[in-house]
């Protein structure tokens, strides 16, 4: 199986029935009038309902790809497109979410979760979107909490507020910057499924930038290795595990195939996760 899996221009995209939701051509970043080199030109196309992983050493440059597909940093080279259109800025089909929840402390969680509909649109749009925000939480387990303050939370209740906030907006795609890594390994396993689930059941599409092989392996489709900096994609690793993913596939031998796999394939490249 991991045998014959094939290099990235060889490879084609999970899902690879779906639309492309997102295209990215020879993308490439350097600072210092060129001098250096932050990524190498990459590849990528995330099509409607897929789930991708990127994996590779500190520094090499996730986290920068990462902010030029959100239209946050423009690349040096290549090109971005989002559903058809250049992403030349900031986009409201564009969610992202972080390490940390970053909730404003004196706002309760509903109104947290409003919060970009109320930037965006004005209060009276917020306030028509209360029944929204409210279904989102009880999807998240978070029925009840809406007059709870951001202090009251744990951990991991944070965290599911700040994915609410992030699905409000509707986005398309979801950029997610290693947003449970500050938990603990049983909290961050349960925000796993969540997540997973979340996301089928609203068919997201998902980037997922992480340093866990386990991680990558249980929520994704396709696992991007990358290499140190300058960055680029070493390989893509199509995960055909049956979905939804649950902890107990975990200790499965298909799923220690994959761990092992990726991970000599990171050791080959002088790649420490």
């Amino acid at each position: 199986m991991m045998q014959n899996a094939k290099p990235l221009a060889e490879q084609t995209v999970g899902h690879h029935l779906a639309r492309p939701v997102y295209q990215l051509r020879n993308v490439s970043k350097s600072y210092a009038f060129g001098k250096i080199r932050a990524l190498d030109p990459v590849d990528l196309d995330l099509r409607e309902g897929s789930f991708s992983s990127v994996i590779g050493p500190s520094g090499c440059g996730k986290s920068t790809l990462l902010k030029i597909m959100a239209g946050v940093t423009p690349p040096s080279g290549g090109s971005v497109i989002l559903d058809g259109k250049p992403v030349l800025g900031a986009r409201r089909e564009i969610g992202m979410m972080y390490q940390q929840a970053t909730l404003f402390p004196w706002m309760t969680v509903l109104d947290n979760v409003l919060l970009p509909i109320s930037i965006r649109d004005g209060k009276a749009a917020a306030k028509a979107r209360h029944n929204d925000a409210q279904a989102l939480l009880e999807l998240v387990g978070l029925k009840g909490f809406e007059k709870v303050y951001p202090r009251q939370l744990s951990g991991g209740m944070a965290q599911r507020t700040s994915i609410c906030r992030m699905l409000i907006t509707e986005p398309q795609v979801l950029l997610l910057d290693e947003p449970f890594s500050a938990l603990d390994e049983l909290a961050r396993d349960f925000m796993n499924i969540e997540l997973q689930r979340i996301c089928l059941s609203q068919n997201a599409t998902a980037f997922l930038i992480t340093h866990s092989i386990p991680e990558a392996v249980l929520l994704s489709d396709d696992v991007y290795i990358m290499s140190p900096r300058p960055g680029t994609f070493l390989e893509v690793v199509r995960i055909e595990l049956p979905r939804p993913r649950t902890l107990e596939m975990m200790t499965t031998a298909t799923f220690g195939e994959y761990v092992r796999y990726i991970r000599s394939r990171l050791d080959e490249g002088g790649v420490t996760a």
